[in-house]
């Protein structure tokens, strides 16, 4: 027999109101720095329950029995059950309105998707959808409510991204049971950052399907979307500063553009990379004088010399161009993988670089203050922009005199490379990062280098962001400072799949990332019901 919504969200009712149970997760005692005692904890759910309940429990009907939380991916966090019918789309008659006209893009995609009638600002009547912005007092930017009562529905939220993800809970009620139930629904994530990342560089994703992308991952509550446009095998955006660059097969800025235009519309920023000082191969081909060369003269693939001034002047013209083109608040800086601290003696592998270092920064001076101070600077060149900054975890290097800015975001991905750091150095510093675990959420096209594609079961059953590198999870004390996490496709042999291949392997895991990253309870619907809830509402 199918599972009832009430199941699937793990809800117990007490007098008349619909309590989400927490789950706990491995590793400590799986509570937040915030969260209580399990037991205090069921006292806590017991009181708000009780504060919610009406003061006269609602008269049994026997047409309409006690609604059950909608099944939604990713799940609703709290459901007040009530009595009534719910609420189902009348075409041709119902109608989508909004008491704001900032809410005016919200309401005419919710109808269009729904076959409703879109009426702008007017007074809404039965049968009809109702979009409002409210103060929001406690509430985060992202929370919404939506209420189904009297066969008409509410949502309300302090921010236009809060009423999407409202519409979005909505859309996946009716097209999973036909019926958004009766009922309060208060909603909010669990992390500020909910990304996805795309290698655009090493493949070339038309802008048709990048779009599909978008449409996927809003309807799934993400906010953010990685673009690495420049690598050793491409640069895949056309380019003013810099022309030459440019591989044949690229997107216009037109095509960015629209990229960009239909992500707001979802409420998704679109993050731009350009990695630097390592994965230019794509600048060096057009400018070979670029390239770092080691102390027998061998080049280092897709390494820029960074003691060299044009290297600086040519990243930082592309920076200032593409600053311009993407409005979003986020930037990321690379960073990674730079082959001269890939060996363990960077000062005697590349003599040169050594020598900069110390005329820079003094006798001591060494190779790891010459890429920080590379980093640094690019920073600097970005930072004009209203830009908030993240670099990858091995771009902040050790063993140096220099310290990367304390702005810049720690995306960490892995553990695996020379000289890569335990997470929780960079938390206990106090800087802020990004979950991309490198075995959990890296989906690497040709699985080189013992990767494998990653399973939404996987991430579903034994993933949270706490588990940032390889399988056990940090301490619950850093959990503020985990901003989020983001999937990631990598394209390293980019002819192992199709463009067709990447979507279907990734849709799953994207699931489960979003409802990781929305939810930090354990779910309760098991592996397999969630797939059929996905088959369904999706």
């Amino acid at each position: 027999m199918k599972r009832g919504p009430l199941a699937a969200a793990g809800g117990v009712v007490v007098a008349g109101a619909v309590v989400a149970s927490v789950a706990l997760w491995p590793g400590g005692d799986g509570r937040t720095p915030a969260e209580p005692r399990p037991s205090e904890t069921r006292t806590r759910e017991q009181s708000q329950a009780q504060s919610r309940a009406p003061t006269r429990a609602p008269t049994p009907s026997e047409s309409h029995p006690l609604s059950r939380a909608p099944a939604a991916i990713p799940a609703v966090r709290e459901h007040t059950a009530a009595r009534g019918p719910g609420w189902r789309p009348a075409e041709g008659k119902a109608r989508v309105v909004v008491r704001d006209r900032d809410l005016a893009d919200e309401g005419r995609l919710l109808a269009g998707e729904l076959r409703l009638e879109y009426a702008g600002e007017d007074d809404p009547g039965r049968g009809d959808v109702e979009l409002a912005l409210t103060d929001g007092e406690g509430q985060g930017p992202e929370s919404y409510t939506l209420s189904v009562k009297d066969r008409r529905v509410r949502i309300t939220a302090p921010a236009e991204a809060g009423v999407f993800y409202g519409t979005r809970t909505l859309k996946q009620e009716v097209k999973g049971d036909g019926t958004a139930p009766e009922g309060v629904v208060r909603d909010r994530p669990a992390k500020p950052q909910r990304g996805f990342m795309l290698d655009i560089a090493r493949k070339h994703f038309d802008a048709a399907w990048i779009e599909d992308r978008i449409r996927e991952l809003g309807d799934l509550k993400f906010n953010q979307l990685g673009l690495h446009f420049s690598d050793d095998q491409a640069f895949r955006i056309a380019s003013a500063s810099h022309p030459e660059i440019v591989s044949s097969d690229h997107l216009t800025k037109d095509q960015v553009r629209r990229i960009l235009k239909l992500a707001a519309s979802r409420h998704i920023t679109v993050v731009p990379e350009i990695d630097s000082p390592g994965h230019l191969g794509a600048v060096i081909r057009a400018h070979p004088s670029l390239q770092l060369r080691d102390a027998r003269g061998v080049a280092a693939p897709g390494a820029v010399d960074i003691s060299r001034p044009e290297a600086a002047r040519i990243v930082d013209d592309l920076l200032k161009e593409y600053a311009e083109l993407f409005p979003g608040r986020y930037w990321h800086l690379g960073a990674d993988e730079y082959r001269a601290l890939m060996v363990k003696n960077p000062e005697a592998s590349y003599p040169r670089l050594a020598a900069a270092a110390r005329e820079r920064y003094g006798p001591g001076g060494r190779v790891q203050d010459l890429a920080t101070g590379w980093l640094n600077d690019r920073a600097a060149t970005v930072r004009p922009y209203e830009k908030k900054l993240k670099a990858w975890n091995d771009g902040f290097f050790r063993g140096g005199r220099l310290r990367a800015a304390d702005d810049i975001e720690v995306a960490y991905w892995t553990g695996k490379e020379i000289g890569a750091r335990d997470p929780v150095e960079y938390l206990e510093d106090g800087r802020e990062l990004v979950n991309y675990n490198d075995e959990y959420l890296y989906y690497v096209l040709g699985q080189p280098n013992d990767f494998r594609y990653p399973t939404g079961q996987r991430i579903y059953e034994s993933w949270t962001p706490l588990v940032i590198r390889g399988s056990r999870p940090v301490s619950e004390k850093y959990d503020d400072q985990i901003l989020g996490g983001s999937f990631a496709v990598w394209c390293d042999l980019a002819g192992s799949q199709t463009q067709e291949q990447v979507a279907q392997g990734i849709r799953m895991p994207l699931a489960a990332t979003a409802q990781k990253l929305w939810d930090p309870g354990k779910p309760a619907l098991t592996w397999e019901d969630f797939v059929k809830l996905a088959d369904t509402v999706r």
